[in-house]
C-alpha cells in the first residue's frame, strides 16, 4: 500500500484536504469578517454575519521607544500571572526586572470580583509605588475604552469569576491597590496579548530600520492577530468623541466560524463551549488532540498494522509537545509515539508522520491567511525598503516542526509575489511585555 494514497485516501473520506485549504480562498474568507467586524459587532453564537470582534484599542505604538522612564507590568495569561518594572534609559533601551510569577487568580476555584482584584493587588507587593503608571496586558477578550482600560466580556483558559465579566480592569484594580495602601497610580492602560506584541514594534524600529507598519500575530496554545486600521471604523464612527485617524485593532481571529472543517474538528467541537471555531483548527491546544482522533479512526480503517493499530485505539491523549517530539526525532523508542511505532513497520511510521504532518500543514496555510489578511487589510508595506512588520508569538509557531518556515513561504507566495506587498517576521525576547510596557506609557 502507497503511504501516500493511504493517508490522503483517509484524509478525503473525513472532509480534510490532504495539503491544507487554499491559502487565497482563507484570505478572501477571512477579509469577510474582518471588513463587517469593522461594521458591527457579532452575535452570539456568530451566524453568517462577522464572527470576529474587531476590537478598537484607540492607541498606535508612538514612533520610537520611550525614553528615561519606568512602568509597571502585568501579564495576566492563561495559567500563569506574571509583574515586574521595565526601566527604559535615556537611549530607549529597556531593562526588565523584579519579575515575579504566581498562579492566575480564579485557575483554582471560583473568585469574587473584589477578592479577584485584591488577590492581583497583593501579587504586586514588591513593585509598590515604583512607578506612577501601568501597563496591564490582560489576555481575555474585553472591550477597550477610549481612556485605555478595558471592560470584559468573557473569560476564558479555565479561570473562574464570574463577577468580574462586565467590570473595567483598570479601575478595579487601581482601587484594589489603593486599599492596600498605594498611592493612586495615574494611569492603568489595558491591553491584550496580540496588541502588545505589535506595540513592542516602537522598540523594534531603530539601527537604520523603518517599517510602514506592524502587525502582531500569536500563535500558542491559542491564537489571535492584531493590525493598524488607518481606514474609519464604521461601528464607532457615531461616537461623540475625537476618535483618531489611526489605531491598533484586535481581530480575535480564532473566532471565524467560515472555513471548512473536518470530521476530526467536528468531534472536537462536540466537546467545547467556546465560539473559537478557527482556532481549534490550527492552535497548540489542539493539534495534539486532533492528531490523536486521525491516528484512532486510521487504525480503526487498517492504515496501520495490527500491533501499531491496536496501541494507537488505546491512546487515550496526545499532545502537541508529543507529536513533535516524534516529528524532530521519528526513530527515538522513548517519546510516547516511538514507544508504539518500535513494534511496528516502517510504513506504519511514514503513515504517522504524513498523517500528523497534515495538521500542521494546514495550521501554516490558516496561520498565514490571517497574517495576510490583516495585512493586506492594513493597505500598507508597498514600498521594500519600508516593509510591514510582523511580529510572531507564541509556542505553537516559534517551536513546531516546519510550521514557522511553512508561514513564511505561504506568505512570501500571497503576499510578496502575488500582490507586492512587502513583510519581515520579526520575534524578540519579552516582546509582549515590552509591548505593554510600551503601551502603560502612552
Amino acid at each position: 500500500m502507497n503511504s501516500t494514497f493511504a493517508v490522503n485516501a483517509f484524509l478525503g473520506r473525513n472532509d480534510f484536504p490532504a495539503y491544507g485549504p487554499d491559502v487565497n480562498s482563507v484570505i478572501n474568507t477571512m477579509m469577510y469578517d474582518i471588513e463587517e467586524g469593522l461594521k458591527r459587532d457579532p452575535t452570539y453564537p456568530p451566524g453568517s454575519g462577522p464572527s470576529l470582534d474587531m476590537i478598537p484599542t484607540w492607541s498606535v505604538p508612538p514612533a520610537s521607544a520611550p525614553k528615561n522612564q519606568q512602568v509597571i507590568v502585568i501579564d495576566a495569561g492563561g495559567t500563569n500571572f506574571r509583574s515586574c518594572l521595565v526601566t527604559f534609559n535615556e537611549t530607549g533601551e529597556p531593562e526588565i526586572s523584579q519579575m515575579e510569577k504566581c498562579a492566575m487568580p480564579g485557575s483554582d476555584r471560583e473568585y469574587s470580583k473584589k477578592e479577584f482584584f485584591a488577590t492581583i493587588a497583593s501579587f504586586l507587593d514588591h513593585l509598590k509605588n515604583k512607578a506612577t503608571r501601568i501597563g496591564f496586558c490582560f489576555s481575555y477578550s474585553m472591550t477597550i475604552t477610549p481612556e485605555g482600560d478595558g471592560k470584559v466580556i468573557r473569560l476564558s483558559k479555565g479561570i473562574k469569576a464570574d463577577e468580574v465579566i462586565g467590570t473595567l480592569v483598570g479601575a478595579s484594580l487601581s482601587d484594589a491597590l489603593v486599599a492596600r495602601g498605594w498611592k493612586r497610580p495615574e494611569k492603568i492602560t489595558l491591553i491584550n496579548d496580540t496588541a502588545a506584541a505589535l506595540m513592542a514594534g516602537a522598540v523594534a524600529a531603530k539601527n537604520g530600520k523603518a517599517y510602514d507598519s506592524y502587525v502582531g500575530f500569536i500563535l500558542g496554545t491559542g491564537m489571535n492577530a492584531a493590525y493598524i486600521e488607518s481606514e474609519k471604523i464604521e461601528k464607532i464612527a457615531s461616537m461623540n468623541i475625537n476618535i483618531p485617524s489611526s489605531q491598533i485593532v484586535v481581530c480575535e481571529s480564532g473566532k471565524c466560524n467560515k472555513i471548512a472543517r473536518s470530521r476530526f474538528d467536528q468531534e472536537i467541537d462536540k466537546i467545547m463551549d467556546s465560539p473559537n471555531v478557527f482556532e481549534r483548527m490550527c492552535s497548540g491546544a489542539y493539534l495534539g488532540p486532533l492528531g490523536r482522533l486521525a491516528l484512532n479512526g486510521a487504525a480503526k480503517d487498517g492504515l496501520f498494522s495490527e500491533p501499531v493499530a491496536k496501541e494507537f485505539l488505546k491512546m487515550e491523549s496526545l499532545d502537541l509537545i508529543e507529536m513533535d517530539d516524534f516529528f524532530f526525532t521519528p526513530y527515538k523508542t522513548d517519546t510516547k509515539l516511538g514507544k508504539i511505532l518500535v513494534n511496528g513497520t516502517e510504513d506504519d511510521r511514514e503513515k504517522t508522520f504524513r498523517l500528523l504532518d497534515a495538521f500542521v500543514e494546514r495550521a501554516a496555510r490558516l496561520a498565514a491567511a490571517n497574517i495576510a489578511a490583516v495585512v493586506i487589510k492594513s493597505r500598507k508595506g508597498t514600498n521594500p525598503v519600508k516593509p510591514v512588520c510582523i511580529f510572531c508569538e507564541g509556542t505553537t509557531f516559534l517551536k513546531t516542526h516546519n510550521l514557522r518556515e511553512r508561514v513564511i513561504g505561504y506568505l512570501n507566495t500571497v503576499l510578496t509575489e502575488e500582490r507586492g506587498i512587502w513583510f519581515e517576521i520579526v520575534s524578540i525576547d519579552h516582546a509582549v511585555t515590552l509591548g505593554s510596557a510600551v503601551a502603560g506609557l502612552l
